[in-house]
């Protein structure tokens, strides 16, 4: 048990007990709710960032890849350094060292600059948290007078390693699916197809 004070209307100092179970309850339920309040978006809005300016017709400053080696090292879980490491060692071009050949942000090779991004953290699913993004990047291909063009979506899957989130997997919408599966595919059937020239 505990003792528990508070003041009465009239100004006078009452004591209580309260079961110490509650206060157990009650502090277990502020680390749930602290938790959940994490911010995991900073490597989310890294990467959304340099998505508006890559596609921006006045971009500010350098752009960059998103996975540089920096940016691996820094804001991409480890088993996503393993997937990129893995298809990096066989690029999509000669003169290129990404296995993609395409902006796995706008899944394609061209896009309008992008608007109206919007980020929103979920709660976490287990040791994931997953980080909701929606953006319109069709602006420019709409005729006039037509509906809006659908949003584009992405789901960030945020982890904590280190003591710091970072991403380990970009969920694209419909087929595209797992951007770290499709790195998988990728070095699966380029090994594959090493080996039959190897034959």
């Amino acid at each position: 048990m505990e003792t528990v004070k508070r003041m009465t209307r009239d100004g006078t100092m009452v004591a209580r007990l309260r079961p110490a179970g509650l206060a157990l309850v009650l502090a277990l339920s502020g680390s749930a709710s602290a938790a959940w309040a994490a911010d995991m978006t900073g490597p989310v809005r890294e990467i959304m960032d340099e998505a508006e300016r890559g596609w921006s017709e006045t971009p500010a400053g350098e752009t960059r890849d998103y996975f540089d080696a920096e940016r691996l090292k820094r804001i991409y879980s480890r088993d996503f350094n393993r997937a990129y490491a893995a298809a990096a060692k066989f690029p999509a071009y000669e003169d290129s060292s990404s296995p993609f050949d395409y902006d796995v942000v706008v899944s394609g090779q061209d896009s309008c600059t992008l608007q109206d991004v919007r980020i929103e953290q979920k709660p976490a699913e287990a040791a994931v948290t997953p980080v909701d993004v929606s953006f319109d990047n069709k602006h420019c291909l709409a005729e006039e007078g037509a509906p809006p063009p659908d949003r584009s979506t992405l789901i960030f899957r945020m982890v904590e390693e280190d003591g710091r989130p970072v991403i380990d997997d970009i969920v694209r919408p419909d087929a595209a699916g797992s951007l770290k599966g499709e790195l998988d595919e990728i070095a699966r059937v380029a090994a594959e197809e090493a080996g039959k020239d190897a034959q």
